[in-house]
């Protein structure tokens, strides 16, 4: 299955996409290289899974996002705290990463896990 067709892919990506504006202008450039490596590294895993040709290196793959989206979660919390992120924004962030993450575990029992 390619990336571009999974839900979760598209809205991993768009999330991604929100966290690069809003840190655009953050002078805080270890904190804003972190959060942003993060939240690309979700869909990025996820694409490079699903190019791999055995279900145990997708599975791999749908692992390593889903390590990338709970230390997303950890960083947008620590941002909230520390004053760099709005936390009416960061709220909807992990909302949205939540739904994210359970929509990786079920396509990770897709791959028979």
């Amino acid at each position: 299955m390619r990336c571009e067709n999974l839900d979760v892919w598209k809205r991993s990506c768009r999330l991604s996409v929100e966290v690069y504006k809003y840190f655009a202008h953050c002078k805080d450039y270890g904190f804003k290289d972190q959060i942003t490596r993060s939240s690309l590294s979700i869909g990025s895993n996820l694409a490079e899974g699903m190019e791999k040709d055995s279900d145990k290196e997708k599975l791999r793959y749908i692992e390593i996002a889903k390590g990338s989206g709970a230390e997303l979660i950890t960083q947008i919390y620590i941002g909230i705290e520390i004053g760099y992120i709005d936390k009416s924004v960061g709220m909807i962030w992990i909302t949205e990463l939540k739904g994210i993450l359970k929509m990786l575990g079920g396509l990770k029992k897709n791959y028979g896990n």
